[in-house]
């Protein structure tokens, strides 16, 4: 399920509120400044810092 164009202008990093890349076709969201990678379940981002998973 895609997320919609509202809800990508709104959403930011949670511990940076930089902007973020959105991988959907993989399932998350991504913020290149912090190396952290957000998981998107059932179209729904699940934006919690401690979620999130490290990219290396």
């Amino acid at each position: 399920m895609a997320l919609s164009p509202e809800l990508k202008e709104i959403l930011a990093c949670p511990k940076c509120k930089g902007e973020l890349e959105f991988r959907e076709e993989e399932g998350e969201i991504r913020c290149l400044a912090c190396r952290l990678a957000y998981r998107i379940e059932d179209g729904i981002p699940v934006m919690l810092i401690d979620e999130a998973r490290p990219i290396p």
